[in-house]
Order: structure tokens, then C-alpha cells, then sequence
């Protein structure tokens, strides 16, 4: 009877480690992928949370291989993506969308990584808000894109019906109309705001639009640049995928938490191109790694809101359910 009672115990403990060693080689197997990470983000405040990673990267101090490229247009980064030579790319919100409709869901958004960075700046003391731009001219950036359905989205919201936007192709443009004419009116992003700034002392920034769209839209919150992620390297590698969100969001925690340090990074990178704005601009660019059920609850009444401006805005229909990764 001991026999058979040892022999019994002998063969559950041989069950329970083979078992264990099952469970180990498939948790191996799934932490073990060494493929290299492709990132692909824009020169602007889109890449600021992400500066603090790329040191980490190119230190070889990272669990996992990263390979990052910075472009100058989301455009390009779309064009990347779909050829398959980038696996996660940095983008304006509404690019994500349009890259989704044009590749028919071959992308998925994994986190907002940027804000609102649109400010009004002006050396008017008497603009105050979006309702003391009726009658005035305003010179801005993004026509066609994020930062024009933004704005007239706002006017309309306030009823502000005669105000014209006078489009140029670079903030390089609008900062030199500044520069002449202070008394004049113009939208920038983050950090040409700070240059602006630093450039004539007679400019000041009259409101930011991300606190004007707070006023009016309870329900989500300005977005300008989230995370996506090919949906075939997403279904092959969820576990790279998780580990990037993780360190993406421990390099946007850095940003704060060392502010002079990604400073110097950020300037290193080109992203900006004097320290000391850098650490002005930075702290107003509303750098953020919003990820999970948060990331839809955000981006989607965001998305909507463009959708009703024009729906080319994000390629002609709203994203579908599988556009949000909120799972790991």
C-alpha cells in the first residue's frame, strides 16, 4: 500500500514538473523575442517623450533592440509603414486614421503621445481667447490638416464667423510675419512658440487652444500625435509590442523627471535647436503616453469631432474597434 502511495506521489511530481517546465519554455518563448523594434517618429513634439528612450537605445541599455528614424512628414512615415520597412510610427492623430483607411485596418493605435501644442501668440493685449479673434486676421500653419480643422472648429463653437486664416507652408513662415508686425495674430505649435517668444519680447501668448477646447468639449481632449502599430507585427510580436508601450512610457515620465537632461537630448536629436528654449518649450508641449481604455475614451470623440469638420480629415469614415489596442 506504501508502494503504491509513493509511486503515486513520484508520478504527480513528474506530472507537476513537466508542467512547470512546459509553462517556462512558453514564457521563454514569448520574452525571448530578440527582434529588433523599427521606430519611426516626426521632428516635433511627437518624438519629446521618446528622446529619453532613443539614449537608452543607443547605450545598448534596453531589455529589447530598437532601430528609430526620424522623419519631417507623417506622410512619409505612412508610405514606410505600409511597405513594411517600419513596424511602430509616431504620427499626427488624424494620419493614424487616414493610414488605417488607406491600408484597410493594417494599423492599430497603441497610445496618445502628444496633446494639444497649438497656442495663439500675439503682442494684441486685447486677445484674450478664441472669441477675440472676430475680425482678425490670423496667420497659421496646417492648412488642410489637424491645426486647421482645430481652429475652425473652435471658432465655430464660440460663433466666430469673420475671422480669416491666412495659411503659410512652414511655422518658420508665420514666426517671420511675427518678427515684422508683432501687433499681429498667429497659431503655432510648440516649440516655434518659444522661439517666437524668445526672438521679440513684444510677443506673449495671448491662450492656449487645447485650454479653449477644454471649454467647449467636455467629452475628449485635443489630441495631436499618437502611437500606431502594424497590425501584422502587432498578431507576431504582442509581447515587443507591450514592451515598447512600457518604455515608452517610462521615457515620457523621464521628461519631467529630468527636464534639463531631455532637454540636451532633444536638441541633440534636432527636434529643437537651443537648449534654453528647449526647457521652456518642453514643460507647454504636453507630452503624455495615454494608453489602454483611456487612449480610446480620448482619441475617438477626438477623431469624431474631425470626422464632422470633414471627413477627409481622417480618410473618409471613422476608425473601427480594431483600430484601439486597449489589451494586452
Amino acid at each position: 500500500m506504501k508502494k503504491t502511495s509513493s509511486l503515486g506521489l513520484k508520478c504527480i511530481l513528474l506530472l507537476l514538473s513537466l508542467l512547470l517546465l512546459i509553462g517556462c519554455q512558453k514564457n521563454s518563448s514569448a520574452t525571448s523575442d530578440n527582434t529588433t523594434i523599427r521606430v519611426a517618429s516626426l521632428k516635433g513634439p511627437t518624438t519629446i517623450g521618446l528622446v529619453n528612450l532613443m539614449d537608452e537605445a543607443s547605450r545598448e541599455e534596453c531589455e529589447h533592440s530598437y532601430e528609430f528614424t526620424i522623419y519631417t512628414q507623417g506622410s512619409d512615415i505612412m508610405v514606410a509603414m505600409a511597405a513594411g520597412d517600419i513596424d511602430i510610427g509616431l504620427v499626427p492623430a488624424n494620419v493614424a486614421a487616414v493610414m488605417n483607411n488607406k491600408v484597410e485596418g493594417g494599423v492599430a493605435v497603441i497610445d496618445i503621445n502628444t496633446l494639444g501644442v497649438l497656442y495663439c501668440v500675439s503682442g494684441d493685449d486685447s486677445i484674450h481667447s478664441i472669441s477675440d479673434l472676430s475680425g482678425k486676421t490670423v496667420y497659421t500653419t496646417g492648412q488642410g490638416s489637424t491645426p486647421e480643422y482645430t481652429i475652425r472648429y473652435l471658432l465655430a463653437q464660440n460663433g466666430v464667423t469673420d475671422c480669416s486664416l491666412e495659411f503659410k507652408s512652414e511655422a518658420t513662415e508665420v514666426a517671420a510675419f511675427l518678427a515684422e508686425d508683432p501687433s499681429g495674430v498667429a497659431i503655432l505649435p510648440q516649440p516655434f512658440v518659444t522661439a517666437a517668444l524668445t526672438q521679440n519680447q513684444e510677443l506673449k501668448i495671448a491662450f492656449s487652444l487645447d485650454d479653449e477646447w477644454n471649454k467647449v468639449n467636455t467629452d475628449c481632449r485635443m489630441v495631436t500625435g499618437v502611437t500606431v502599430v502594424r497590425k501584422d507585427f502587432l498578431e507576431n510580436h504582442k509581447e515587443l509590442v507591450n514592451a515598447f508601450i512600457k518604455d515608452h512610457e517610462a521615457s515620457t515620465k523621464k521628461v519631467s523627471e529630468d527636464l534639463e537632461g531631455t532637454a540636451a537630448l532633444v536638441v541633440q536629436q534636432g527636434i529643437i535647436a537651443k537648449e534654453p528654449i528647449a526647457l521652456v518649450a518642453i514643460g507647454n508641449c504636453n507630452v503624455c503616453c495615454i494608453h489602454g481604455k483611456e487612449l480610446r475614451k480620448t482619441l475617438e470623440g477626438y477623431l469624431k469631432v474631425l470626422y464632422e469638420q470633414d471627413s477627409k480629415s481622417v480618410g473618409g469614415s471613422l476608425p473601427p474597434d480594431e483600430f484601439y489596442y486597449v489589451g494586452k
